[in-house]
């Protein structure tokens, strides 16, 4: 099955064309289709997945342009890498699928939405499939055009249309770098393969300073699509689209794309170790950064978002100090309990109408099967004992422990104790204690939406057994089978670790629980207490100010300056320029009166000064 993998991402591709062209005469049909089209892209992935298993890496090409002595190709490539992203994308698709058959069926624009969805999947499988760099960043943009579709998607709301021009301008200044990037690699290896690219840095074709230069410029890319601050504030604004979107996005498809080329370009960054420490550097900040903005948020989506951005933190954390296996092992797991979240918190806007947490509570006896789901992805994400995101995340720190890097440990520490912590708040404010407002009329919950919820939970518990040091470390193994340089990246955890990682997990669920069940402690009285650092977190570090202050008004600012320079002074130029070459042409008009004698009186007089100029300079 290997030799048609590149019908994966073409057959929602198709799906898309056909949905865009015929939206008006599918509108009772076209989100089975799109259905249909995810149900065949992932089961031909998993033939291909299953028989890659066996086979090791499959690369197929096909000639695309020569160019003197350069030829471009495009194709496929298959290796455990990015046959584990098939597979995942492929997966999480589909469940989003199925899930917004019943989360949008009111909807008056929903073949228009499958159809964006189905592009949006398109180009995820395109990128991870991908040969080489250039084929990469083509579908690395198509997705960024298929998240801006998304989240603009209620486009008649002022806030949509905003986050998702938001979006689409933060990810392409990302994307500027990682162009850069590629421009720098052709030059210096003269080749966009992967293959040949890792080739030539492993025989030293590449000078460790320009190394280290093209790290960066690809990270930045990578900080872009991934949320990873300073350019991050699009993802929660991002929120604006409709909740399959969010759960589309966040999940283990576009911003898990930034961490996939961190993954992809390792070899690259273990050839420079400068690059690895701003790697590290910025996925740590990021993730206590992040933490702590989502203790304070009030809506259900954007509480979520905050958490993405910190998981991605930790991701990034762990590839910068040597953790490939760890951060690709917690990039497999949040897939799982973020996609659930992500719908069980759409389940409850289904129901209920809100998105404010303030304004809910009391629904797990309402929701039993969304309190019941949305509480095993709490505990995933929190690192709770034998979930999946415990076995991940203390990879992640044992990694970071391992590479000597103590400092950023501690936050990484930190960082996980305040994950359990918001989560919680978020989960006892909205299924536990009362009511803070009457809900009239809860919505029933479609078994479309619910079947997806529940197979994800299954993942959401099971997915981290996958590389345990207690039943094998089988999804490890298997990503470095074909990578033997990569082999010092595999960490085994330490019993001290793995306490630890428990103790900040249960710490966190524990004072949550005295805040919002118990409380005993009073969750208001900080607000008055330290109001500048609740200000300081609501406001999300005044960052959005900052840049509308500095980049929005500053570039307003400069626009109307070059329209003074414009007006005043190259209009004058222009206008002087006009009215002097019009002088002219007047008064050279009028020497033309049309008189035979007056031309001849000139042409003599202009021979009598040719004749004594040519004499005075020696002439006869």
């Amino acid at each position: 099955m290997i030799e048609f993998t590149w019908l994966i991402p073409i057959i929602p591709l198709l799906t898309f064309i056909l949905l865009i062209v015929f939206r008006d005469k599918m509108k009772n049909i076209g989100g089975y289709i799109a259905v249909l089209s995810s149900v065949l892209a992932f089961l031909l992935a998993a033939l291909v997945f299953i028989q890659l298993l066996d086979t090791g890496t499959a690369l197929q090409e096909w000639t695309w342009l020569v160019i003197g002595s350069t030829q471009i190709s495009f194709g496929t490539l298959l290796n455990p890498l990015n046959g584990l992203m098939l597979i995942l994308v492929a997966f999480i698709s589909l469940c989003i699928h199925i899930y917004s058959i019943g989360y949008m069926e009111n909807d008056k624009r929903l073949t228009t939405f499958f159809a964006y969805l189905s592009l949006f999947t398109a180009a995820m499988l395109g990128l991870v499939l991908s040969p080489n760099l250039l084929q990469f960043y083509m579908f690395w943009e198509l997705v960024g055009l298929g998240s801006f579709l998304l989240i603009g998607f209620y486009f008649y709301k002022n806030r949509a249309k905003q986050a998702a021009k938001k979006a689409f301008i933060m990810t392409r200044i990302g994307d500027m770098g990682l162009l850069i990037g590629l421009i720098l690699i052709f030059w210096q290896t003269g080749s966009l393969q992967f293959e040949a690219i890792f080739t030539a840095i492993s025989g030293g074709q590449v000078d460790g300073g320009m190394l280290t230069l093209i790290g960066i410029l690809i990270f930045i890319g990578a900080i872009g699509k991934s949320g990873q601050f300073p350019l991050h504030t699009w993802l929660p604004d991002a929120m604006e689209g409709p909740t399959p979107v969010s759960a589309l996005i966040h999940a283990a498809t576009m911003v898990a794309a930034g961490v996939y080329l961190v993954a992809v370009m390792y070899p690259l960054y273990m050839a420079s170790t400068t690059a690895l420490i701003v790697v590290a550097v910025v996925g740590g900040f990021t993730a206590i950064y992040a933490a702590t903005i989502g203790l304070v948020q009030n809506d259900i989506k954007q509480v979520l978002a905050y958490s993405t951005i910190s998981q991605l933190g930790f991701m990034m954390l762990a590839m910068g100090t040597l953790g490939y296996t760890a951060g690709v092992f917690h990039l497999f797991t949040h897939a799982f309990f973020k996609a659930l979240l992500f719908l069980a918190a759409g389940a409850v806007i289904h129901a209920v109408h809100t998105q404010n947490i303030k304004r809910m509570g009391g629904l797990h006896h309402r929701l039993k099967l969304t309190s019941i789901t949305f509480a095993i992805g709490a505990l995933a994400i929190s690192g709770f004992p034998l979930f999946s995101g415990f076995f991940s995340k203390e990879e992640i720190l044992s990694a970071v422990w391992a590479d000597g890097q103590y400092g950023l440990w501690v936050i990484a520490l930190i960082a996980a104790f305040l994950t359990s912590l918001y989560m919680f708040r978020l989960y006892f404010l909205v299924f536990h204690g009362e009511s803070r407002e009457p809900i009239d009329q809860v919505r029933p919950i479609p078994f479309m939406m619910k079947l997806p919820m529940v197979i994800l939970t299954v993942f959401a518990v099971a997915s981290g057994f996958f590389n345990t040091s207690w039943f094998g470390s089988f999804l490890g193994d298997w990503l470095l089978r074909e990578s033997p340089a990569l082999a010092e990246t595999h960490h085994r955890s330490s019993v001290w670790v793995m306490v630890a990682a428990t103790l900040v997990s249960l710490g966190g669920i524990l004072l949550a629980y005295m805040i919002y069940i118990k409380k005993q402690m009073n969750q208001e009285a900080w607000k008055s207490s330290m109001a500048g650092t609740y200000n300081l977190l609501t406001r999300k570090y005044y960052i959005d100010e900052f840049y509308d202050a500095s980049f929005v008004k500053g570039a307003g600012w400069l626009g109307r300056m070059f329209v003074y320079v414009e007006r005043y002074g190259v209009g004058f130029l222009v206008s002087f320029f006009r009215e002097l070459v019009t002088t002219l042409s007047k008064s050279g008009s009028k020497s033309q009166t049309g008189q035979t004698q007056t031309y001849t009186a000139v042409a003599f007089l202009g021979m009598v000064v040719f004749v004594a100029v040519y004499m005075m300079k020696g002439g006869f």
